[in-house]
């Protein structure tokens, strides 16, 4: 027990790794074994991750369940880890949507066995994101989570995978080569990559670089900083990416590429921008908020525009990131001033945001693979009347487009009530603005569902068996859960993600 209290976020972390290794080991002509072995080991990570959440404090200050080990002790780097109150959501999001992503992957047929070491492989780069405390730990585990997610797009796609798992695969590696760079400015100047020390040393500095002013120094490291993590989110107009990589992915590559990997980006912002850069992201905020309302209106813009389901509900996550990226903003230009309260309120839903959207993307995403996988077609056009045929499924599509759009009473709407009103007297403009993308996500989840469940019946569907099976209810059953829970009691998650931004932003 001692073990697993000293050790408890490396096991976290390298479980999944060990189950992917397990799986090369088992027999590939036994896909059903394969895929309980995968699902069971999942939820390890998601046992040992509500032990680190019942036995987290939120009043303590810094990290804890902190481990410390040499790596490359020469280079100044450490095998570090550590969360607090903004990384355990993230963590608790990962390890929760990974056993619900595998479950709804069982219809997958064809090289079951990689399929399912990939997806372990990449529970650990995202994992191993939120738990490093390590600036070089940290690039190594964000550079690792893209490698699975692009063999996953790249042979298990639909037709168009080949272009948009390489497009994902370029995007992100252009934005990574600026963030590695930055990283060896920052080792460079303060000596090493422990993120604590950073935190202490690096805003305060004010010696030379290459005979550069050190105010230089970090204004090129911010700006590398934030493409890399702009690109991530995505923020507009770095976006265009991402509706390909969803359209093309398979259901669980496309519910763990919303629901966790646009996340990575958002936590850059949280963990490493606003604490090392806070003179920079204070003068550049209105910038950054610019593009948050650039990506919350067009995208709800471009969804409206959709007749392809999946690609509605992708671009749907570029209109909600930006209500994240509006929050972080907000907090950046705000800090140490009057309206710092108002900042403490935008970052808590910009945080909180991040959760809600992992869950209700997540079960967008899976239930038009359901649909997907019965009727071969995504176009809205082609649907129309299916409320009669699959009540039960028009029911669940309903309940997580409502989460999605905000509903009062489900989780959505907490999240995006505590962005605009935290950056109302902040941003009011900028604010003002971004209601319109509030306006046109109603419109388009509405014609959504229109589209999919109401309306005359199409015949064409009538002898199809369409309604959701128990194995596919139990993989969004959590989800549905979740959002409701937190709807109506948010405090459980919300004091959580409060006691560390308040520490850390107010």
């Amino acid at each position: 027990m001692d073990f697993i209290t000293s050790h408890l976020l490396s096991l976290i972390l390298f479980t999944p790794t060990v189950a992917a290794a397990l799986l090369i080991l088992l027999p590939r002509a036994q896909p059903k074994l394969l895929r309980w072995v995968a699902l069971l080991a999942s939820l390890v990570p998601l046992a040992l991750s509500l032990v680190a959440w019942m036995r987290f404090d939120m009043f303590a200050g810094g990290f804890q369940f902190e481990e410390l080990a040499g790596w490359y002790t020469s280079i100044g780097s450490n095998y570090h880890l550590g969360v607090d109150g903004l990384s355990l959501p993230m963590v608790l999001l990962t390890t929760l949507l990974t056993p619900l992503c595998i479950l709804a992957a069982f219809s997958i047929q064809e090289r079951v066995r990689v399929f399912l070491a990939l997806f372990l492989l990449l529970e650990t780069g995202m994992l191993g994101v939120f738990l490093s405390l390590d600036l070089l730990l940290f690039f190594v585990f964000w550079e690792v989570g893209l490698v699975p997610m692009y063999f996953l797009i790249n042979q298990w796609g639909s037709k168009n995978r080949d272009y948009a798992s390489l497009k994902f695969l370029i995007y992100t590696m252009g934005g990574s080569l600026g963030l590695l760079l930055a990283i060896q400015m920052l080792r460079l100047v303060v000596g090493t990559f422990d993120l604590p020390v950073l935190y202490e040393r690096w805003p305060s500095l004010n010696q030379s670089l290459f005979g550069l002013p050190i105010g230089t120094v970090k204004t090129i490291a911010f700006w590398a900083f934030t493409i890399a993590f702009a690109i991530k989110v995505p923020v507009w107009p770095f976006h265009t990416w991402l509706p390909d990589a969803h359209t093309e992915a398979p259901t669980a590559g496309s519910m763990i590429l919303a629901g966790v990997l646009l996340k990575l980006g958002a936590y850059g912002f949280l963990r490493l921008v606003l604490p090392l850069f806070p003179a920079q992201a204070q003068a550049f905020a209105w910038v950054l908020a610019l593009l948050a309302v650039a990506a919350i209106v067009f995208g709800a813009f471009a969804s409206w525009g959709q007749s392809d389901f999946k690609r509605l509900v992708a671009y749907s996550s570029v209109n909600h990131m930006g209500f994240v990226v509006l929050g972080i903003a907000a907090a950046a230009w705000a800090r140490g001033t009057a309206s710092a309260a108002d900042a403490v309120i935008a970052m808590n839903g910009a945080v909180l945001q991040m959760f809600n959207h992992g869950l209700s993307a997540a079960g967008m995403f899976f239930l038009v693979g359901v649909l997907y996988e019965r009727t071969h077609t995504r176009e809205l056009n082609d649907f129309g009347g299916l409320f009669p045929l699959a009540p039960i499924y028009g029911g669940i599509l309903i309940f997580t487009s409502m989460g999605s759009l905000g509903l009062p009473g489900l989780g959505g709407f907490v999240s995006e009530f505590l962005v605009v009103r935290g950056s109302w007297p902040i941003f009011p403009l900028f604010t003002a603005v971004a209601m319109l993308g509030l306006l046109l996500t109603g419109a388009y989840v509405l014609k959504a569902i229109q589209k999919v469940l109401h309306g005359a019946v199409n015949t064409r569907w009538k002898e199809t068996a369409l309604e959701i099976a128990p194995r596919e209810v139990i993989a969004i059953a959590p989800l549905m859960l979740l959002m409701l829970v937190i709807g109506i009691w948010p405090a459980w998650l919300l004091n959580v993600i409060n006691a560390a931004v308040s520490r850390l932003f107010g």
